[in-house]
């Protein structure tokens, strides 16, 4: 009998006797590619491992329960198969082929890694199908045999039996093939996809690489350098090198982390030479299996190696003859990145994605209903799809025209708060339900609840908050209609030369963000009084600081006494503040869940960094109060009363916009527990590896688990987890999570299809400029005067914050409130979307920093630590201008 199957012997009409990995290696192999040695155990191997230890009557009869068995029942009956395999005895034959086999590698001490190789027959086709065990370091043919055994043994986990029992799939038509591969000490590895997955061309490679193993790669939990490459040339067409502070290396039992030696921190991992040699490899692994791959590759010695190739999933399909285009779902329709799409500046997790279609679709039907009419907005007339990962807000053509039609109904609802609209709409209705829904869930013991009650819950909490939001709409505009009326009229009737720019007499009023920062700022003046407590939050790194307020107990080696008066102190600010997002997607922790950027920001007030926000407030109220004095005091009664008029309408709303935006994410601290209450009731029933994970399930997928018992309260975990034993969604969460750092490279057109009738027509309403911009000069629109030269510093969200230096300009797609702290330590601002009216804007002039936003580009064109020129007056960015200066 054989048992051994070489790679090259594997076609692909193999699956059923070598699993899905081993005919992907194998394809690899007969393509010409340098793949690391190896060999199937094939799945004959497995059927006689079960023959000879008389196993199968034993197997059928402890997996013989039915789908709704409790899921205690399927662990003890997976315990006793386990046993089983265990205590098998590995037959004559099997052990000599696969002694020799190994042999073949090396040394009698070569190690390898062992894979489980699913066959056709039990391929993950549902949502809590299959699974893949690793064995990595495994040395000697007596620990390869015992891995092999562990991998056999896999096939009979709790989750697997309760899947294949739900599918009727009888016990006794399983199968299981291994994979053995000779390990590779890689210098370098990463991941490469043969089309571009941030715009779907054919014609590019993207290649990511960092120092090490390519384990931390797939995973994300180092920063690669990103390269795009040319397909046909293998020129490349862009570059990001990234500072790589940490690689991960083989350790004595599996892998460890340890710092990148800091002459490589910078240093390009893969120079352009070596990425044409791989970029000639992706080229051809495509060419081979017809479609575009996903490639992890390693380099050792020089030399390239390709560990695993499999399908792109979710890739942009651009059309034939306009490859940058982006496939629109539905045809005869608007799609633009404005609005509410701002708070959403990266690609959208998958539980996030398909939760806000829906929501949001459903609370702008309503409110568009009652504003012009039930009948004007049909079911299917708006939208917020995602494209290439995106959100986009959609408006069918022919419902435009109708609301167009409708437009003067809309303005009276407007402006006299009807419709729940307006000012008066969002202080007397809006706000206050909101918050009914939160104090409602709130009051719910979230630990107690069943998982179909926790899924209610975060469907209600959002739908309440983008009701919320939609309602948050209705008063921007009246917001901006203000300030470019006063600044319209100031600058046309009024202005004089030497007068100040109207910006001034809209500065130095209290709104959420300006009393978050006062609140932070106090903190740290109360702190800096109480002896012993400013030098310990000083001394701990802030990792610390936060687990210790998570607790409530003194970081080891701190006086608990002085943080026995911080922690209640700091928790009522987070208490009050800590719900502003960073990002609407609720995969992204909110301050309340990590409040280090708050905690840098209270150390760098007490390091005397920093201005006191409430002296930098009484200067500019002052000096707008004295320049309006000025103003008026010159002109006659007509201008004077229409000034004032247009001056006090303005005052009043712009503070209160940032009031509305702030509470947007009012419900998110408890959304997120609620969710993450679900994601460790998955990890205890093995569906996921971490809590977060939970974010990057499809909603099918986790109402699945729901309604299959996995995510009850206190029940017992469906299965016990080893060493190797992946949970059963480990794998669909890794590519999600791999696609989602291919698509958030991507420079996301603001208005869709793309035409210039589009542009034309629609372009001056976008909040970001076309991506087409090259050359050193970058131009965006001029929001805060002044300018200033200084390193850039790339901060694609709070993952990021801790990069932040105090005088570098900060560089972001998009700031949310929650970004406001960060305003403290920058010289200046710049981002890809946003404008003279957007919160990038308004808190820039509060903080007296230049700003240029709305560029399209800055985070796709500039990289951390270049010297720019920040012009917020012209509205420009010069990339490399050497000086390091300011002024206003």
């Amino acid at each position: 009998m054989t048992y051994i199957n070489n790679f090259d012997d594997v076609g692909p009409g193999d699956a059923a006797m070598a699993g899905g990995k081993g005919v992907g290696l194998g394809g690899l192999v007969q393509a010409g590619l340098p793949v690391p040695p190896g060999f199937v155990l094939n799945t004959a191997a497995y059927a006689d491992f079960v023959d000879g230890n008389h196993l199968q009557a034993g197997i059928n009869e402890l997996a013989a329960l039915p789908p709704q068995a409790a899921p205690r029942d399927y662990e003890d009956a997976s315990r006793r198969i386990r046993a089983l395999f265990t205590a098998g005895t590995m037959p004559g034959g099997i052990r000599a082929e696969l002694g020799a086999a190994y042999g073949l590698l090396g040394t009698g001490d070569t190690a390898v890694a062992v894979r489980s190789s699913a066959t056709a027959e039990d391929l993950p086709s549902a949502s809590f199908a299959g699974q893949q065990e690793t064995y990595l370091n495994v040395v000697g043919v007596e620990a390869l045999g015992g891995a092999v055994r562990d991998c056999w043994a896999s096939l009979w986990t709790a989750r697997a039996m309760a899947y294949r029992a739900r599918e009727g799939i009888g016990p006794d038509t399983v199968r299981l093939a291994v994979v053995v591969q000779r390990m590779i000490e890689a210098e370098s590895a990463g991941v490469m996809f043969t089309a571009n997955p941030a715009n779907g061309r054919r014609d590019q490679l993207v290649i990511s690489a960092a120092w090490g193993l390519g384990e931390s790669v797939v995973s994300g939990t180092v920063t690669t350098d990103d390269v795009v490459v040319e397909a046909g040339t293998g020129r490349v067409l862009s570059r990001r090198t990234a500072d790589k502070d940490i690689m991960t290396v083989y350790a004595d039992h599996g892998t460890r982390e340890q710092p990148v030696p800091k002459d490589r921190r910078r240093q390009p991992v893969l120079d352009d030479q070596a990425v044409a040699r791989l970029a000639r490899y992706g080229t051809r692994i495509a060419a081979h299996f017809g479609v575009p791959q996903d490639i992890e590759w390693a380099r050792a010695g020089g030399e390239f190696f390709i560990l695993q190739s499999r399908p792109v999933t979710a890739l942009p399909a651009p059309a034939a003859d306009t490859p940058d285009t982006w496939p629109v779902p539905y045809p005869k329709g608007l799609y633009f990145r404005a609005s509410i799409v701002e708070q959403m500046p990266d690609p959208l997790s998958p539980l996030f994605a398909d939760l806000i279609d829906g929501s949001v679709s459903r609370s702008l039907r309503a409110l568009l209903s009652e504003a012009v009419g039930k009948n004007v907005i049909h079911e299917d007339d708006v939208g917020l799809p995602t494209i290439n990962g995106y959100a986009y807000y959609y408006y069918r053509n022919a419902a435009m025209w109708r609301v167009m039609g409708k437009s003067l109904a809309a303005v009276r609802a407007l402006v006299r708060g009807q419709a729940h609209m307006g000012v008066g709409g969002w202080r007397e209705f809006s706000h206050p339900r909101y918050e009914k829904v939160i104090k409602e869930w709130s009051a719910k013991p979230i630990g107690e609840l069943s998982g179909a009650e926790l899924l209610e819950g975060v469907q209600a909490l959002l739908d309440a908050g983008t009701v919320y939001y939609t309602a948050v709409q209705s008063v921007i505009p009246i917001a901006a209609t203000s300030e470019i009326s006063f600044r319209t009229y100031y600058e046309k009737f009024v202005r004089r030369d030497g007068d100040p720019p109207a910006q001034t007499f809209l500065l130095g009023y209290d709104s959420e963000p300006i009393r978050a920062e006062k609140s932070l700022y106090d903190l740290a003046l109360w702190a800096r009084g109480v002896p012993g407590l400013a030098a310990a939050i000083l001394k701990d790194p802030t990792a610390v600081l936060v687990q210790s307020q998570r607790t409530g107990l003194a970081a080891a080696g701190m006086d608990p006494a002085p943080w026995k008066e911080w922690h209640p102190r700091f928790q009522d600010h987070l208490n009050r503040f800590g719900h502003a997002v960073y990002n609407l997607d609720f995969a992204s922790p909110v301050p309340a869940d990590d409040p280090s950027q708050l905690l840098e920001t209270v150390k760098f007030y007490l390091r005397g960094q920093g201005n006191d926000p409430h002296e930098r407030q009484r200067l500019s109220a002052a000096r707008r109060e004295d320049q309006t004095s000025q103003i008026i005091a010159r002109l006659g009664p007509r201008r004077r009363a229409a000034f004032l008029r247009l001056l006090r309408w303005a005052q009043h709303a712009a503070p209160i916009r940032e009031d509305a935006l702030a509470d947007v994410g009012l419900a998110w601290p408890m959304l997120r527990r609620m969710l993450l209450e679900l994601g460790q009731r998955l990890v205890d029933s093995a569906v996921i590896s971490g809590p977060a994970d939970v974010f990057w399930l499809r909603h099918l997928e986790l109402r699945s688990a729901v309604e299959f018992g996995l995510a009850g309260p206190g029940a017992p975990a469906a299965v016990a987890i080893t060493g190797a034993d992946r949970p059963v969604r480990a794998d669909a969460v890794e590519k999600r999570r791999m696609l989602w750092r291919g698509q958030a490279k991507a420079a996301t057109p603001q208005l869709l299809p793309e035409s210039r009738w589009m542009e034309r027509a629609f372009g001056s309403m976008m909040p970001g400029r076309p991506q087409d911009q090259t050359g050193d000069v970058i131009k965006g629109a001029g929001a805060s005067s002044g300018q200033v030269s200084a390193p850039a510093r790339v901060l694609r969200g709070p993952e990021d914050f801790a990069r932040m230096v105090p005088g570098d300009v900060l560089v972001a797609r998009i700031t949310t409130p929650a970004w406001t702290s960060l305003f403290a330590m920058a010289s200046a601002v710049v981002t890809d979307v946003g404008g003279p009216l957007s919160h990038s804007s308004i808190v820039a002039r509060e903080y007296g920093i230049p700003a240029v936003l709305g560029t399209g580009v800055a985070t796709q064109r500039i990289a951390s630590g270049q010297q720019i020129r920040v012009d917020g007056d012209a509205g420009t960015v010069t990339i490399g201008h050497p000086a390091a200066t300011q002024g206003q």
